[in-house]
């Protein structure tokens, strides 16, 4: 490693570096609530979108603070979860939260000729009648409409979010996680990816060859240029070669560090160039006007925007609650949780830093659990993961500093106060978005197969949990769709609940999973599930005293808790406490 998890980084490459990891991390930041404007029916409301954009940067800027200060205390970066969207779709596409209006633009002249403004409409119908009332994009009566349903959506991840830190606090997940094997991680995160096709599909649909060629130049920044590093550092001496008389001049030796551009911005520099030749496009008007391909549909968002806009607590009102979709996003959580748990050991592995033990495990847990009910309350909507391409990086970069991290997220939630930059992703166009959600959806995909590398997928045994599980989780949320009226239980309460779980696909394969691979009989190793990497340590004494030291060192010194436990011994039995020092 150049830089350990201790390290003190020279300022300037601590700055670079958290640079690098903040571009790593924003296109997901940003792009992720990007997804919700059209189910929350906030189209149209440039303002509204840039701060839930601005928020969710600053969200994750704390969340990346607290994890490595006090949760599990690696170089980790949180952000926005994918687990969150599938179940969150699910509960505002219930009938009280369908958008109760139709998008309308200027161009429908017989209905806007009495509008100043030339923005996105809402004709809403008026109740008990078939007259209808126009709505503009951003107005009073347009907040009222999209702000209830981000309500409902923030007051579901709040409170299921608490579940996650109930059990990190607890210590029960250390319980449940012996019972989740790879046959039900793998249909869970699966489903999340196909659960989104339609999404990527419908931004796509506005330009596909636009959206293709994203997904094109992605790829092969990622695969096939992903050896190709460029110079960007080089160690200065002097040359021997140059006469004395001409001064002690200083020349640039070789590179001393060799940047993988293409591979570690392949989705930053995917969006560039596309944008650049969609901008290319619009000037010259080959895409014609009200395209939603050219650059200029949402460029008024960049002046609107303002310079500055620091979100607060309670800032859209108090969050409501159903217990429908409280239920339905703790799927989310769970998913979520199971992520994190696998992003923590590899980040201990690619940092050299022995296995995170039970309490670091159950603080980070935890830690994430509080950072979602504290992005929340500024009005996110989204609860918070670790981020695996961050992590990758480290093995990149071989700089696995906490400073560094530090550094990112203060980046985070400094460029999160800053209407501008959130405005900046608003302006990228649908079909630049599908292209990217079309490769981001597919790895997520591929990332649920991977967790079967360790399944015999030979047996029967786990070819029927496998099967079932992914088929019966794409079949019954669109039998749930396509019959409303199947629910009639005779309390509200209930229908509702069962509603917007049976319409969640990631939550009916991932329990049909858990239920079928721990009821059909089969052995651990038949079932994909081998030892925890805390439990591989050697037989040789000396080198578990020598691992016990550096897990103390990396795991155990936290801020405050450090001090207490040494005083306090009886704080090292909390199932999130690192135990007390050894005497000296």
């Amino acid at each position: 490693m150049m830089y350990t998890l201790r390290d003190r980084v020279p300022l300037p490459m601590c700055l670079l570096l958290g640079f690098q990891n903040f571009l790593m991390a924003v296109i997901s930041s940003a792009s992720l609530p990007l997804l919700l404007t059209e189910p929350l029916c906030m189209t149209g409301d440039s303002a509204a979108v840039t701060e839930l954009v601005g928020a969710n940067l600053v969200a994750a800027g704390a969340a990346t603070l607290l994890q490595t200060t006090f949760g599990v205390r690696l170089p980790i970066v949180q952000g926005p979860s994918a687990s969150y969207i599938v179940p969150i779709l699910s509960v505002l596409s219930q009938p009280q939260w369908r958008c109760p209006a139709t998008a309308l633009t200027s161009r429908d002249t017989d209905v806007t000729a009495n509008v100043t403004k030339p923005a996105l409409l809402y004709a809403l119908a008026v109740q008990g009648g078939n007259d209808s009332i126009l709505v503009e994009a951003g107005s009073e009566a347009h907040k009222a409409i999209w702000l209830p349903r981000l309500r409902e959506v923030t007051g579901a991840v709040m409170l299921a979010s608490m579940l996650q830190v109930a059990l990190g606090l607890s210590g029960v997940l250390g319980v449940v996680l012996r019972y989740v094997g790879p046959l039900s991680v793998a249909p869970t995160v699966v489903l999340i990816g196909l659960g989104l096709g339609d999404t990527a599909a419908a931004k796509a649909s506005h330009q596909w060859w636009i959206a293709l060629l994203t997904a094109a130049l992605v790829l092969v920044f990622s695969q096939c240029l992903n050896e190709v590093s460029i110079p960007v550092f080089c160690s200065l001496r002097r040359n021997p070669a140059v006469d004395r008389r001409e001064g002690n001049r200083l020349c640039c030796s070789s590179p001393s560090y060799r940047l993988p551009i293409f591979k570690l911005f392949p989705v930053l520099l995917g969006i560039l160039v596309t944008w650049m030749i969609s901008f290319l496009l619009t000037v010259t008007d080959v895409l014609p006007a009200g395209n939603n391909a050219r650059t200029d549909v949402n460029y008024d968002v960049l002046s609107d925007a303002a310079w500055f806009h620091v979100p607060y607590p309670g800032q859209r009102g108090l969050p409501t609650v159903s217990a429908g979709a409280v239920l339905g996003v703790m799927a989310g959580v769970m998913a979520s949780v199971v992520e994190s748990v696998g992003d923590y050991y590899a980040c201990a592995q690619l940092s050299a830093a022995p296995p995170p033990p039970p309490h670091a495990i159950n603080r980070g847990i935890a830690t994430e659990g509080i950072a979602c009910v504290v992005g929340t309350s500024l009005g996110t909507a989204f609860g918070v993961t670790s981020y695996s391409q961050n992590i990758a990086a480290i093995g990149v970069t071989r700089v696995a500093s906490r400073r560094v991290v530090l550094v990112t997220g203060m980046l985070m939630m400094l460029f999160g106060c800053v209407g501008k930059v959130g405005a900046l992703f608003v302006t990228i166009t649908d079909p630049i978005l599908g292209g990217l959600f079309i490769v981001l959806f597919g790895m997520i995909t591929a990332v649920g197969l991977s967790q079967l590398r360790s399944v015999d997928l030979r047996l029967g045994r786990n070819q029927t949990v496998v099967g079932l599980s992914l088929f019966l989780g794409l079949c019954v949320p669109r039998w749930v769709a396509t019959h409303k009226d199947a629910f009639s239980s005779g309390s509200q309460v209930v229908d509702q609940v069962l509603r917007i779980l049976l319409s969640t696909g990631m939550f009916v394969g991932g329990a049909i999973g858990f239920v079928l691979d721990n009821l059909l009989p089969g052995t651990k190793e038949m079932r994909g599930m081998m030892r925890p990497v805390a439990e591989e340590a050697g037989d040789d004494t000396g080198e578990r005293t020598q691992v016990k030291a550096l897990e103390r060192e990396v795991y155990g010194v936290l801020p405050l808790l450090h001090a207490l436990t040494r005083r306090f011994p009886l704080l090292g039995r909390l199932p999130f406490c690192p135990p007390p020092p050894p005497p000296v």
